[in-house]
């Protein structure tokens, strides 16, 4: 008996898979990610800025209250709300694993070449078994469509268990996005300088980096197996949404 799979049974693989990834968009209230920017299917828009960390336990009594008030007035100064997020995962080394291997592959010395190759596997294991979590900071700026109603978190709750998309929504998020955008970038001005002056450095996340943090976010387990492709060579939906 012929173990290939026909032509139909590959159809219908294909035609459950596609059902199966329809019904999980769904569920996301993220419509798409384009110019640096996260467009919700509500309309809303949201940048994401990572913030490098500082270590306030080593500083001094004066250096921790002058953090204080200057968190303080950055907080009080801002007229929209805003969404911090720490976020923990297991630490990535696959660029520095990558980096060592191809130095190994540049060794001229047959000891020296195997020597770098068993470096690499160590530091491998080593992660592995030590399970290292690296800590990352965000804050996510908003920006929601004009005339958007304040509603309550049950009611924003609900709208996140069934956040429908449509052609006539579509449409509007293109007309709106010009002028959305402008006053987002505005906002994040004001929170990139807030926290500036906090002594926090900041910096937004490009169209790749916001695609792979959710892609990271949504499948924790399956990205650490299936790398995301460069920028050209994907399509955005078969990722994230």
């Amino acid at each position: 008996m012929d173990s290939k799979e026909t032509p139909k049974a590959k159809n219908t693989m294909r035609g459950s898979k596609k059902n199966e990834a329809t019904a999980v968009q769904k569920f996301l209230p993220i419509a798409e990610i384009r110019q640096d920017t996260v467009l919700l299917k509500n309309g809303g828009h949201r940048a994401v800025l990572l913030v490098a960390s500082t270590n306030f336990s080593l500083k001094s009594d004066e250096e921790q209250e002058a953090i204080i008030r200057s968190y303080q007035q950055f907080v009080n100064s801002l007229n929209f709300p805003i969404q911090i997020v720490i976020r923990s995962q297991k630490l990535n080394i696959d660029g520095y694993l990558g980096d060592i291997r191809k130095r190994a592959a540049e060794q001229k010395n047959p000891l020296l070449k195997e020597q770098t190759l068993d470096y690499a596997v160590f530091i491998e294991r080593l992660i592995e078994v030590s399970d290292i979590m690296q800590k990352r900071f965000y804050v996510v700026v908003p920006m929601d469509a004009p005339g958007a109603v304040q509603v309550s978190f049950f009611q924003k709750y609900l709208s996140w268990l069934s956040p429908a998309d449509s052609m006539e929504k579509a449409a509007t998020r293109k007309r709106q996005f010009e002028q959305l955008s402008s006053t987002l970038r505005d906002r994040v001005n004001i929170v990139q300088t807030g926290l500036e002056n906090v002594g926090l450095l900041s910096e937004r996340l490009k169209t790749q980096e916001l695609i792979e943090l959710f892609y990271q976010a949504y499948n924790p387990s399956w990205s650490r197996l299936q790398k995301l492709p460069p920028m050209g060579m994907m399509h955005v939906k078969e990722y994230v949404l």
